[in-house]
């Protein structure tokens, strides 16, 4: 089982850093989209530093989930930018692109409640008496 999971956080970590390194080199092909779809891409773009942002947390996110050790980190890291992916393929790609969306929101889910431990001692009431 530990080497199943190590494949299938190996293959998440690599779509995310593919996406990120996308992001900077452009190396993938356009899908074609509807109008409001090509709106939506076009605001993004307008804002500058917005694609560079998603693209550097895609490729930390992705390094961190494959090194087990960080794994929790990563986790957390890339989830908000597997919410909206998840997001923006159920709003305008439902068809071809909420599969892939949905099963990397899954697995990021899986590792999040995987680590829960981890993330305990951000959120224990001892350390919530000390800052008090």
């Amino acid at each position: 089982m530990k080497v199943v999971k190590f494949i299938i956080c190996l293959l998440f970590g690599l779509m995310f850093i593919n996406a990120g390194l996308n992001k900077f080199l452009n190396y993938l092909p356009v899908p074609k989209m509807d109008d409001a779809h090509l709106k939506v891409m076009e605001a993004f773009m307008r804002v500058s530093w917005l694609m560079p942002l998603v693209g550097t947390i895609e490729i930390i996110g992705g390094l961190l989930f494959i090194i087990p050790k960080y794994r929790a980190l990563g986790a957390l890291v890339i989830l908000p930018v597997a919410t909206g992916v998840l997001a923006h393929n159920i709003t305008y790609e439902p068809t071809p692109g909420i599969a892939i969306a949905l099963v990397l929101f899954v697995i990021n889910l899986w590792i999040i409640a995987d680590n829960w431990k981890k993330y305990l001692p951000m959120v224990s009431s001892d350390q919530n008496k000390e800052l008090g």
